[in-house]
């Protein structure tokens, strides 16, 4: 008696995530964990530069390279090495779906959108408030991209469940943002980590939703409504969540009406691909085999170099 098979992106995805090893890291995320470790170190020997390199928002007027470099900059030891185990792990997963510019592109607008928001809030809650540590408390990390990865993996395989947990993937970034509330009535430091783990969240969704090039269809962003911002709360929130979403949409995205939609992702009366439930699957199976192959290649690789190992060493005897 056969046993039933899984969809082929829920097994290519089951097998992609119990498969995943410590080696074969990319080379650009390597790259970017050194410049972490960097970061770091400089701080270190040098704690002046903090007032060059972080988001401080008094100061970011005439040192406006900050809004840039704030998001590469970790303050703390285990800062660095959350980011960089994070960085690449999940970099494993996704630079293969999207290729090596386009990951280092997220990473890039993610990172200064987030600190564009970030000033902007301080500024405004010191105008509020009145209170100076608004304007000179040093924010920097890059947790504002790692909440960005999150956001991605929900996208590209949402019903893959974490080994041993038990949780899919989709759930991630909302149980990372709930999370870091929660720390952030408890412990002083977490509230310094959540206005960037927020705008990191919600600024990678606006760009992977509407902005993000698809080589496939031609067209930008992510329009199915799996990946609509109220699937991030529970099904019972999402009828008040979709209202507020709606002006946000309107406000952040110049977007209307259902027109502009109509004029973005459809021709007549036939939509485009890509702006249905059903492209939205292929495009999750695309990056489930991408992944898979790129697994299949590293493990032959492995095997050959243990046979090559294996001879050399029958030879010398």
């Amino acid at each position: 008696m056969s046993t039933p098979s899984l969809p082929v992106s829920q097994s290519q995805g089951t097998r992609t995530l119990s498969s995943v090893s410590v080696s074969g890291f990319t080379r650009l995320c390597k790259g970017l964990a050194l410049v972490l470790v960097a970061a770091h170190l400089v701080l270190n020997f040098f704690p002046s530069a903090i007032t060059y390199v972080a988001l401080i928002p008094a100061r970011t007027i005439p040192f406006a390279w900050n809004l840039i470099t704030a998001g590469y900059v970790e303050q703390t030891v285990h800062g660095v090495v959350i980011s960089i185990v994070c960085l690449l792990f999940i970099g494993k997963l996704l630079e293969p779906v999207w290729g090596p510019r386009e990951f280092l592109k997220f990473i890039f607008i993610v990172n200064t959108l987030t600190s564009v928001c970030i000033f902007i809030t301080a500024i405004a809650l010191y105008y509020i408030t009145r209170q100076e540590i608004y304007l000179y408390t040093p924010l920097s990390g890059f947790h504002g991209v790692i909440s960005g990865f999150l956001v991605s993996i929900k996208q590209i395989i949402p019903d893959q469940e974490i080994p041993f947990l038990k949780i899919k993937m989709k759930w991630l970034a909302s149980i990372s943002l709930l999370c870091c509330i929660a720390l952030s009535f408890w412990i002083i430091e977490a509230t310094t980590y959540l206005p960037t783990v927020i705008f990191g969240t919600y600024m990678s969704w606006i760009y992977l939703r509407y902005w993000q090039k698809k080589p496939e269809t031609k067209l930008k962003g992510d329009p199915s409504e799996d990946f609509a911002f109220s699937t991030f709360f529970p099904e019972f929130l999402r009828p008040v969540i979709d209202p507020i979403a709606s002006i946000f949409h309107r406000l952040l995205c110049g977007r209307s009406d259902a027109s502009d939609d109509a004029e973005d992702y459809s021709v007549g009366s036939e939509p485009l691909p890509g702006s249905d439930p059903i492209e939205a699957s292929r495009r999750r199976e695309r990056g489930a085999r991408a992944l898979e192959e790129r697994l299949a290649n590293e493990r032959l690789a492995t095997s050959r170099s243990a046979g090559e190992l294996h001879t050399s060493a029958a030879g010398n005897v």
